[in-house]
């Protein structure tokens, strides 16, 4: 029978605005005949009938926090509630209620606008220290905030298979991962990165879930088979019943900004969310977000990971675009990697064209339109001149390009100290949004791998197989001269060995770069590389110029043409990376080294 909301009385609110994975657990469970509610231990639970309201299913009476529970549909079960706020340790099934929104903060700091144009850094709290816990991390804040970060990205913290892991297979959007700690240690983490004036942007998968852990069909057609992923079916977005779906998807974004407090999201592989409603999901998240933003009084910022490299991506949504205010730029990495590294494999073939950086700094894809031999056909589309460039993401590394490497091995290990001095300094001196990787400010050669942690052993064998097949056709042997053997995923070590080596810093190489980044992240947020005007490559010479300052990179030992540039060159403070703080303007650059210029 349906129900009113009176006859419920729960505040003359409908089920989907009741808040998730607390009070009366409301649960979409259309064309089911029972839902029961199972309460208390998982070894003697006790049952009781779901009250129906159309789709939807209640609690009869709310349940108090930290109440353990899981559902029971048609007489199988227990099955997680998917919009659970917190799961039980060590458990897949059973759940808690927990209101975040009821955890205190201790700051009431928030950014001055939108995250564009500053420094980010990110970070997956499992490796980024020895414990890999929020609480760990927080002891780290001071760090970063004396480095210079300002928007710290978290990479994915929602529920996924096992005790360790990337994260990209969460199956519990509402909830975080419980080895990271708890909601309470969540909000501590963004409180004292807030007090030191740091945002905090959540990295959130919508694209899929992972395949271990994930019971959403057993309760609603949250998936189709009319679009296809890379994991399978894609949600169903834009068929019959995709309202609720929707509205799960965007709920989870909508939780992570309103009761947690973070300033902004980084939305993970956006072109593989397959929709083909009217209003595109990313369309419609953007639309919430901006409500969400005025409500609470308080900028909020998207930031989308596409291929697409398209700038329709970061367009307005009433001007045809998706409204996302950011988006990560590969181009810029593919285009930095090979200019320094003479890495040409896969992907990286088009952009050994010597023209590729400085078409990339101008025009901020290489592929705009062009023709891609990676994919075999023309790819991207032009970005207007005047839309602006701190909308696009550069990095030197990410989590991607490190771990996604056959030895999960960063440039530290193959460039000379001057040649990733060089890369810093043009993602710092860029007019795109720069993002450091962790560790990579000190030179860091601890390996970042690609790890997980199934408990299923067939999961497990297809995740190793799956990874030496991606491989084999990829030319390692050539880049690490000699044959390579690609960590397990599933080996306990491979997650060991990617723990940040925080005793690096105790090395006068690593301190020194170290220094050479601070500096840079300085000059920046004075606006010394602000009006950026070119970067082109001459022979071996990479040339950065902004309206105050330069950068020089010799990528070769020997460079003809650098005398005649040297002589050429305006006054001001000269420093090398090398040689450091320079009296006068130097007659050469020997080795490979960078040059920074001020002035």
């Amino acid at each position: 029978m349906d129900l009113t909301p009176s006859d419920l009385d729960f505040e003359g609110l409908p089920p989907w605005e009741l808040k998730p994975g607390c009070g009366r657990v409301p649960l979409w469970a259309p064309d089911k005949k029972q839902i029961n509610l199972l309460v208390g231990s998982p070894e003697r639970p006790r049952k009781t009938p779901m009250v129906q309201y159309g789709s939807w299913w209640l609690a009869p009476r709310p349940l108090p926090n930290g109440t353990t529970y899981a559902f029971e549909v048609d007489g199988k079960g227990p099955f997680p509630d998917p919009r659970a706020r917190r799961y039980v340790p060590g458990s897949e099934l059973w759940v808690q209620t927990a209101d975040i929104s009821a955890i205190q903060h201790s700051s009431s700091w928030q950014p001055d606008g939108k995250l564009l144009g500053k420094v980010w850094y990110e970070l997956h709290i499992g490796t980024f220290t020895a414990q890999g816990t929020l609480r760990a991390a927080i002891e780290k804040l001071p760090y970063l905030a004396d480095l210079g970060v300002e928007v710290i990205e978290l990479m994915p913290i929602a529920v996924f298979p096992g005790q360790r892991g990337w994260g990209y297979d969460g199956v519990g959007l509402y909830a975080l991962f419980n080895p990271y700690g708890t909601p309470e240690d969540l909000v501590a983490f963004i409180d004292e990165a807030h007090n030191l004036g740091i945002a905090v942007a959540q990295d959130l998968v919508l694209n899929h879930l992972g395949s271990s852990g994930n019971y959403l069909s057993q309760f609603a057609p949250y998936f189709s088979s009319r679009h296809e992923t890379p994991w399978g079916d894609g949600y169903n977005l834009d068929g019959s019943d995709s309202g609720p779906v929707r509205d799960f998807l965007i709920g989870a974004a909508v939780a992570l900004l309103a009761d947690y407090g973070f300033d902004g999201l980084r939305l993970d592989a956006v072109h593989e969310i397959q929709d083909d409603s009217k209003l595109h999901l990313l369309a419609e998240l953007s639309q919430e977000v901006h409500n969400l933003s005025e409500e609470l009084d308080r900028p909020l910022t998207l930031v989308a990971e596409s291929d697409l490299n398209d700038a329709r991506m970061v367009t307005a949504v009433d001007e045809g675009g998706y409204g996302m205010d950011g988006q990560w730029d590969d181009d810029i990495h593919h285009g930095i990697h090979v200019a320094f590294t003479k890495e040409t494999q896969g992907y990286y073939e088009d952009f050994a064209d010597p023209a590729a950086l400085s078409k990339i700094y101008s025009q901020v894809f290489y592929h705009n339109g062009t023709y891609s031999s990676f994919r075999g056909k023309n790819w991207g589309a032009p970005v207007p001149e005047d839309m602006e460039r701190n909308r696009f993401f550069g990095f030197a590394s990410n989590h991607d390009q490190v771990g996604n490497r056959a030895l999960g091995d960063r440039p530290s290990e193959k460039l000379s100290p001057g040649l990733l001095a060089g890369q810093a300094a043009l993602i710092l001196a860029s007019p795109f949004t720069p993002m450091l990787f962790q560790g990579e400010e000190w030179g860091s050669r601890s390996r970042f791998q690609f790890f997980t942690d199934y408990a299923d052993e067939g999961i497990g064998k297809a995740v190793d197989e799956g990874r030496k097949r991606e491989f084999a056709s990829h030319d390692w042997e050539k880049i690490y001269d000699g044959e390579v053997e690609v960590p397990s995923p599933q080996a306990l070590s491979t997650f060991l060995n990617s723990k940040l080596l925080w005793q690096e810093l105790s090395e006068v190489e690593h301190k020194k770069m170290l220094a050479w980044y601070r500096h840079l992240i300085a000059l920046r947020r004075e606006g010394v590389f602000a009006d950026f005007i070119s970067l082109q490559r001459q022979q071996q010479l990479l040339v950065l110029k902004t309206k105050q300052a330069q950068v020089i990179v010799n990528l070769h030992h020997s460079c003809a043409d650098i005398i005649d540039l040297l002589a050429q060159l305006p006054q001001g403070d000269y420093i090398s990376f090398t040689n450091g703080k320079l009296e006068n303007p130097p007659a050469e650059i020997l080795g490979e080294d960078t040059l920074l210029i001020v002035g």
